[in-house]
């Protein structure tokens, strides 16, 4: 059902939260971990899904078990990411849920980083989802309705040694979606920010297996901080945001103090440009 955009609430004229029966839900990443856990929970919820990957194999085999379909894309290329709405929208349909989640974690000193390693990072982690963003909006906005959906961190509130990339393109995500929030404030369009802490992916894993995090992970581990959870969690409580608008997925909730402390300079901007007239003409 679609809903009528000129609905009046908290923030002006806006959508009710998203029904995602039949809804179109693209998400990128998707061959493995969250991504997968993702595109099996919004196809479980009754979504048409579509899932963006590099990885052919797995991503034609999860599309088989969604009832979806497959779009095999490199993310670093900045030509494909141009492409991808446009092929996904022409094949497919209009988009009304995007699910920026494709990343690339690093995991070494910022002196052993490579120029082409930290580049790619910050392309496929950062770059990416503001230009498919970028892409996808002016249809959201023409329809009256939408839902996105950034994949963050933990690592985003919060700089970590031997994550230093990471931390800033996650850091990054934060504040371009605190911007967004407030260019579509008056719209009929949500946002949710998906903060996990570890998850028990292969990203994680290779965290976990080099010598150099041992001592890192060791404290935080006995201080009991960072519980690992699983893709299907974080999925579910994504899934659960979009249908109830909620703004953010934090975990581990006991960081909950960590994620409050970061995000209070943005809700102090929203306060402070509450009564702030945008203009969201041409």
């Amino acid at each position: 059902m679609r809903s009528d955009p000129t609905c009046v609430g908290r923030s002006g004229a806006y959508s009710s939260p998203m029904e995602l029966n039949g809804a179109h839900v693209l998400v990128t990443g998707a061959s493995r971990g969250i991504g997968a856990a993702m595109a099996r929970r919004f196809a479980a919820a009754g979504a048409n899904v579509s899932v963006a990957a590099r990885s052919v194999d797995e991503l034609q085999a999860l599309a088989g078990d969604v009832k979806g379909t497959a779009f095999t894309v490199d993310l670093l290329d900045a030509s494909a990411v141009d492409e991808l709405v446009p092929r996904v929208e022409s094949a497919v349909g209009p988009i009304d849920v995007l699910v920026n989640n494709a990343g690339l974690e690093n995991s070494q000193w910022l002196r052993k980083e490579t120029a082409r390693s930290i580049r790619d990072v910050v392309r496929l982690n950062l770059e990416a989802p503001i230009v498919l963003t970028n892409a996808v909006l002016p249809g959201m906005l023409q329809r009256g309705r939408g839902h996105l959906v950034y994949t963050s961190s933990l690592a985003g509130t919060s700089g970590f040694p031997g994550m230093t990339v990471y931390s800033g393109t996650k850091g990054g995500i934060n504040n371009f979606v605190s911007g967004l929030r407030l260019e579509l404030r008056d719209s009929p369009l949500h946002i949710t920010l998906v903060a996990p802490g570890p998850v028990d992916t292969r990203m994680w894993d290779v965290l976990e297996e080099a010598d150099r995090f041992a001592p890192m992970l060791r404290r935080l581990n006995g201080l009991h901080l960072i519980p690992k959870k699983t893709p299907e969690l974080v999925a579910r409580r994504t899934v659960k945001a979009v249908t109830g608008d909620r703004r953010h997925v934090r975990m581990p909730r006991r960081l909950s103090v960590s994620f409050w402390l970061g995000e209070s300079p943005r809700r102090i901007s929203e306060v402070l440009l509450a009564k702030v007239p945008f203009d969201h003409g041409d």
